[in-house]
């Protein structure tokens, strides 16, 4: 008897105490030293509002503590909010004396990085939003709690009960959406002079509530071949001088073959670069030689087996531990239309390398593209087997 192992989802926090506390002093903004000479002033119950937010965005999350795990900041940056709410974490550091600042942010989200967090839930607005894309860009997904005065920045839920849904979805299994947000800050002082200049700072990458079958094509039923053919256009798009793709079986990788203009061998693993084929129903030893001999990286395309949700394992063997290994866990795509995932209902994406430390090394959230630059996040797991009873 086996049974899947439950994912746990490992959410890194980090809280900017001091964010929105700007608003009531009319100061449009909580950046800049006349908030930090001032604080002072405030009363408890306006210097806890971001932790009240913070509570309000994890309150959802106690009945699933089961399936999280927590790395955070000290004290107000992180631990005091989930210590307060009886969730488990592990605390990997702490700000300095006196009030945090934005070198304490940038700080943990490193170390929450090294620590191996999915996802960054981080409360603040556009300051914090930016501090966070300087140590993140869009290597890692993030989700900010709206806790600011300013946030003109798409990578905020629109409520801090929004933001602990979300989690859920994600805890659940559910379809969501993945994409790319602006980082943007107003400039404060020209802001508090009535001049509005806004900077781009970047973009990172934030999930959305996908909602089932988002594309709605064929008497309102998503049609595979259209999706296959919208991952193929986008690929082709996508695609890097230099790089060799190991494109994987399935009817899904065959239509990115069929873009290329490029035979495919449908229940066999293809390999191309820069528009040619290097190998056709290429096996283990012919792909760790090309891959010995390639000039630059590599990219291994598969599609999830409809029913099962196998990407690595069935049908697919001459991606090896040592294959995937020597590409590179990221260097992953994995492609399927939003249907295949639903049907699942919730169960994840499967992996059985034959190498029980790789397949925990797979496991976890993972992009998928499930359309022409639509992308969703979805979970990996292994299967292990169960307790006797």
């Amino acid at each position: 008897m086996s049974a899947l192992q439950p994912h746990v989802l490992h959410i890194g926090l980090v809280v900017n105490p001091l964010a929105g506390l700007g608003g009531s002093l009319a100061l449009k903004g909580s950046d800049g030293d006349e908030l930090r000479r001032r604080v002072g002033t405030l009363d408890a119950e306006h210097r806890a509002r971001t932790a009240g937010r913070v509570a309000r965005a994890l309150q959802p999350l106690v009945a699933a503590a089961a399936q999280l795990r927590f790395s955070t900041w000290g004290g107000p940056m992180g631990e005091d909010c989930l210590r307060e709410l009886g969730l488990q974490c592990s605390v990997l550091g702490k700000p300095g004396e006196g009030l945090s600042a934005a070198a304490d942010t940038r700080l943990a989200v490193a170390a929450l990085l090294a620590d191996g967090a999915e996802i960054i839930l981080f409360a603040g607005g556009d300051g914090t939003a930016r501090d966070i894309f300087d140590v993140v860009g869009e290597r890692l997904p993030v989700l900010g709690i709206p806790a600011g005065v300013k946030m003109h920045s798409g990578v905020f839920a629109i409520s801090p009960e929004a933001a602990g849904e979300l989690m859920l979805e994600l805890i659940r299994g559910g379809l969501v959406g993945l994409r790319a947000q602006e980082v943007r800050d107003i400039d404060e002082e020209a802001f508090r002079h009535d001049v509005v200049r806004s900077r781009f700072y970047g973009e990172m990458l934030v999930p959305g509530e996908g909602r089932y079958l988002q594309h709605t094509k064929v008497g309102g039923r998503e049609s595979g071949e259209l999706v296959a053919a919208d991952i193929a256009a986008w690929f082709v798009e996508q695609q890097e001088p230099g790089r060799t793709y190991l494109i994987g079986p399935g009817s899904t990788t065959a239509a990115i073959m069929a873009a290329l203009d490029l035979p495919n061998t449908l229940l066999g693993v293809d390999v191309v670069r820069d528009g040619s084929v290097l190998a056709t129903d290429a096996d283990e030893t012919a792909l760790l030689a090309i891959l010995a001999e390639a000039p630059a990286a590599a990219t291994i395309v598969v599609t999830a087996i409809g029913g099962q949700g196998h990407i690595f394992g069935r049908g697919n063997q001459q991606f090896s531990a040592d294959v995937i290994r020597k590409v590179g866990l990221e260097n992953l795509m994995i492609v399927a239309a939003k249907s295949k995932i639903a049907a699942l209902q919730g169960r994840p994406l499967l992996v059985d390398t034959n190498d029980p430390g790789l397949d925990r090394q797979l496991s976890g959230l993972h992009q998928v593209i499930t359309g022409y630059d639509d992308r969703i996040l979805y979970r990996i797991a292994t299967g292990e087997s169960a307790l006797p009873p």
